[in-house]
């Protein structure tokens, strides 16, 4: 099964794949690589991934080449993140958490005013909110929200030891 790893900090001006690629020869054949480009400008955006065989192959390689200096840059070695919904060239280095929902005006007035609940709906549909309350919505955002990132869990589990060890003293 091959892994992905995701190469950041990368120069944002005119490099190649070969220039990448070079980087890596001393792996052999085993591993590729993958620029991402604007595509209007054709500059490199700044990340990139390299695929590599296996687990074992992906952990001596980031431990290797991890801080490396690149065209004066040190580049970021980290296994990437699963895919998310999008075209080929459009794949993102990092999830980004979404922003919590302020509630407000979309919800009924106490008073009962129908005619201000009217108003509240068009500007919900003028906003293109998708369907949904905004309750439903917040509700899903809470969860997505308190989800810690997959790549440092195991530094957070620690530091949550340390802090009930601390307030059981």
């Amino acid at each position: 099964m091959s892994i992905r790893l995701y190469i950041g900090n990368l120069p944002k001006e005119e490099i190649d794949r070969q220039d990448l690629q070079a980087v890596f020869a001393e792996e052999g054949d085993a591993v590729t690589t993958k620029l991402i480009k604007d595509r209007k400008t054709g500059k490199c955006r700044g990340f990139g991934f390299l695929t590599v065989n296996n687990d074992e192959q992906a952990d001596q390689i980031i431990e290797k080449y991890n801080g490396q200096m690149f065209k004066d840059t040190p580049i970021k070695l980290e296994k990437a993140l699963p895919r998310t919904k999008g075209e080929e060239g459009e794949e993102q280095p990092q999830q980004q958490v979404p922003k919590p929902i302020i509630q407000g005006s979309s919800t009924p007035s106490p008073s009962g005013n129908k005619e201000g609940n009217r108003r509240d709906r068009s500007k919900k549909s003028r906003r293109g909110s998708g369907g949904g309350s905004a309750r439903e919505t917040a509700t899903s955002v809470d969860n997505e929200a308190f989800r810690p990132d997959p790549r440092w869990a195991a530094d957070l589990e620690k530091l949550k030891q340390m802090l009930s060890a601390q307030t059981t003293n």
